[in-house]
């Protein structure tokens, strides 16, 4: 088993809230995560897949195909993009790291089956000291 990670950029605007709190209530538990008028990150997505080298090419999955399928599936969805109203695979889900990151991984994941690899873990790092990983577990 051999593991391949590439890894992409993009910058993207969300805010964590709740509809049926108060203000008070969302800025008491979201902080400044919950503004009003949003606020971005330029996030670092980390996208590991695993499976058995191909004896004919010596690769897992060729890795110009690795990225597209993360740009089309993903990051091309996300960049310069408002996680919480302008991104088909979030609509009705919290804007958290979290979250993302399990769509993200839900996204990628029969695009790669396809590919016969399985798609091990994404890692997406929001700020240089918070990130946070996902296994499909």
């Amino acid at each position: 088993m051999i593991y391949i990670t590439r890894r992409e950029r993009f910058s993207a605007a969300h805010k964590l809230y709740r509809e049926d709190w108060s203000q008070e209530k969302n800025e008491e538990v979201f902080g400044n995560c919950s503004n009003p008028n949003w606020h971005g990150h330029n996030y670092e997505l980390f996208v590991t897949v695993k499976g058995h080298v191909n004896p004919e090419t010596g690769f897992l999955i060729d890795l110009k195909l690795m990225k597209q399928i993360i740009l089309t599936h993903v990051v091309n969805k996300l960049d310069h993009r408002n996680i919480n109203l302008d991104v088909d695979f979030m609509q009705g889900k919290k804007a958290s790291t979290e979250v993302i990151a399990i769509a993200i991984f839900q996204e990628l994941k029969p695009v790669f089956e396809d590919q016969n690899v399985q798609l091990h873990g994404v890692k997406l790092t929001e700020t240089e000291n918070n990130y946070v990983e996902y296994f499909g577990e």
